[in-house]
C-alpha cells in the first residue's frame, strides 16, 4: 500500500464518482479503478459498493476513510515538518554557554531568534567552558559560547563579538578612585582568578602575565565570574573580568579598565564543521545582529 493509494481512495470517497475523482486528481479513469481494486484486494475487503447508478461507501470504507485522512495529514505534516528543519526554521538548538556570556548580547540574540523561528525549540546548556567542549564533541549541544576555543580539528567557529577586560577592585582599594590600571598592578595584588584546569581563557591570561615579566599569585580559583566579583568584594584580591560583566552593578566593586588594553575577551562561536541548518540559521542572525548588539553594550 502506497500512500498515492490513499489518495485516490479519498478522492473517490469525497466524490463518489470515479469519473470526478480522476478529474480532480488529474489522471485518467482506467488507472484510478484499478488501483482502488489493488487496494481492495489487498485489504482483502470491498471499500465502495458500485451500481451503475452509484458508488457508496461499504461500513469498512468509511472507517478505512477516518483513518485515511489521518494518514494523509499526517505526511503533510512530516513533509513540511522535514523542509523547515531542512531550510533551518525548525528543530532544536542546544547552546553550551557559561554565565559570563549571556551577560552580553547572546540573551538578546536568543530571544530575537526564538520570536522569528518559533519553530526551533532553543535549549540553553550553563556548563564550564571543557564540559561545553566535551559536550559539542559529544553532540550534546550545537553551539557553544566561548572566549577562548581550543584548537580542534573536528571543530571549527568564528568571533560572535568583541569585548575587552577590565579590572575589579574592592572600593575601598587605593587605586579604586582612579580612571584605569595598569596590567602590572598584579606584580603585588593578589589575583582572584577562574579555574586554570577548567579555564583556556585564564590559562591565556595566566600566560599574558608571565611575558609581561611576572607570575601573578593567586588567591582563589572560581569557575564563574560572578564568583570572582562576589569574592573581590569580600577583600580575597582583585580579578580580571570580562567587559560585559563589569558593566553590572556590583556593590562594594569599582571595575575599572586596562591601560594600556590588555588582551580581550572575545566571545567565538563553536560549532561542527558540517553544521546543521539550524546552526546556520542562528549564525546567519548572530552576523548581522551581534555587532549592534555589542556597540550599545559598550555604550551603555
Amino acid at each position: 500500500m502506497e500512500l498515492r493509494h490513499l489518495r485516490y481512495f479519498t478522492a473517490v470517497a469525497e466524490h463518489l464518482s470515479f469519473t470526478a475523482a480522476a478529474n480532480a486528481l488529474g489522471v485518467s479513469q482506467p488507472p484510478l479503478s484499478q488501483q482502488i481494486r489493488d487496494l481492495e484486494l489487498e485489504i482483502g475487503v470491498n471499500l465502495f459498493e458500485r451500481t451503475s447508478r452509484r458508488v457508496a461507501l461499504t461500513a469498512a470504507g468509511e472507517d478505512f476513510l477516518r483513518n485515511a485522512r489521518a494518514i494523509l495529514v499526517q505526511a503533510a505534516d512530516a513533509v513540511d515538518r522535514a523542509r523547515t528543519i531542512g531550510t533551518g526554521t525548525a528543530g532544536i538548538l542546544n547552546i553550551g554557554m557559561t554565565s559570563s556570556v549571556l551577560v552580553g548580547p547572546l540573551g538578546s540574540l536568543i530571544r530575537a531568534f526564538e520570536e522569528r523561528h518559533r519553530g526551533v525549540d532553543v535549549r540553553i546548556h550553563e556548563m564550564s567552558p571543557g564540559d561545553q567542549i566535551a559536550a559539542l564533541k559529544a553532540h550534546r549541544t550545537d553551539l557553544s559560547f566561548l572566549r577562548s576555543p581550543p584548537d580542534d580539528p573536528d571543530l571549527t567557529g568564528e568571533v560572535a563579538w568583541r569585548e575587552g577586560l577590565c579590572v575589579a577592585l574592592p572600593v575601598g582599594h587605593p587605586r579604586a578612585s582612579g580612571r584605569s590600571v595598569p596590567v602590572e598592578i598584579f606584580r603585588t595584588e593578589r589575583l582572584i582568578s577562574l579555574r586554570l584546569d577548567s579555564s583556556r581563557f585564564a590559562e591565556e591570561i595566566h600566560r599574558a602575565c608571565v611575558a609581561r615579566g611576572f607570575t601573578p599569585v593567586i588567591s582563589q580559583q572560581v569557575r564563574e565570574a560572578s564568583s570572582l566579583v562576589s569574592l573581590v568584594a569580600a577583600g580575597f584580591g582583585l580579578a580580571i573580568i570580562p567587559e560585559f560583566v563589569g558593566r553590572l552593578n556590583h556593590p562594594g566593586v569599582i571595575v575599572l579598565p586596562f591601560d594600556p588594553p590588555f588582551l580581550s575577551a572575545d566571545v567565538h562561536a563553536l560549532h561542527h564543521r558540517r553544521k546543521s541548518p539550524v546552526v546556520d540559521t542562528f549564525l546567519a542572525l548572530l552576523r548581522a545582529e551581534a555587532p549592534d548588539l555589542a556597540a550599545r553594550f559598550q555604550g551603555a
